[in-house]
């Protein structure tokens, strides 16, 4: 099989660049796996991507040796099982609030007798390798978001989900989880940015990878200065917006008002 070569750079001590595509387009998830990135996540969340869309960038992200992720809607075990089986490589799931959520999404992610995961990787078998479904269980990365008041409260026995591979934190659900306006890069001294460095820390304990969205590479760069492991970037529409917004404004010599708070 394919070997997942985020498990391998984290073993390494090597930080993982990902990307984040929300544009349901195979051409501009081409282009966008073409710069560099060392993973991209398709977001089945708050993107505007559906299954055959997300099908499609997975073929266009195999045109490279990026490794594909997914960003699933919820923690519902068709919806991981079917993305999987699509050649997905690592799953982010959202809203993980308590163990047993934690067990019920880990365990989709595993074929029996470590989990419940359903056999049918139609193509998973084509981008994996034919010997797909005998080491699938130790490739694909399963990543807990880490987002709401419940899961601050419950963090330990989160972290402590066996087959867990490791958390990704989405700064906007948790600043308001704790009560403050949502939004990306979080500055220090806020209840959002202690949290951040709590659940590092606790992940980092455990020897849990550790992720985190951030809207600029300078703040990417903070946050891999402060261990975490994997770092998301912005993402494909915000590039795409940001880089036309710039022009524009250039040739006009007029400004629009800030950019949104979300991904």
């Amino acid at each position: 099989m394919r070997k997942n070569k985020l498990k391998k750079m984290f073993n390494e001590g090597k930080p993982i660049i990902n990307g984040w595509l929300q544009i349901p387009s195979g051409f501009s998830t081409e282009v966008m796996a073409q710069q560099g990135w060392d993973s991209c996540t398709i977001d089945m969340q708050h993107g505007v991507v559906d299954y055959p869309n997300a099908l499609n960038m997975l073929q266009a992200i195999s045109t490279t040796d990026v490794t594909p992720l997914a960003r699933v809607n919820w923690n519902e075990p068709g919806q991981i099982m079917k993305i999987l089986d699509a050649g997905c490589y690592g799953i982010i799931c959202p809203m993980v609030s308590n163990r047993k959520e934690a067990e019920n999404f880990v365990q989709a992610c595993l074929y029996p007798s470590k989990g419940y995961r359903s056999f049918g990787p139609i193509r998973g078998l084509l981008y994996g390798g034919s010997d797909y479904a005998k080491h699938a269980d130790n490739e694909i990365l399963k990543l807990a978001m880490i987002e709401t008041k419940e899961a601050l409260d419950k963090l330990d026995e989160i972290l402590d989900t066996p087959n867990l591979d490791g958390i990704y934190i989405g700064p906007a659900d948790l600043s308001l989880a704790v009560g403050e306006e949502p939004g990306f890069d979080r500055p220090e001294g806020t209840l959002a940015y202690k949290e951040i460095i709590r659940i590092l820390n606790s992940a980092k304990k455990r020897k849990l990878l550790a992720g985190i969205h951030n809207a600029t590479p300078e703040y990417a760069q903070k946050m891999i200065s402060l261990g975490f492991n994997l770092v998301t970037v912005g993402s494909d529409q915000r590039f795409m917006s940001a880089g036309a917004k710039k022009a524009v404004e250039k040739i006009k010599g007029t400004k629009k008002g800030t950019e949104s708070k979300g991904y």
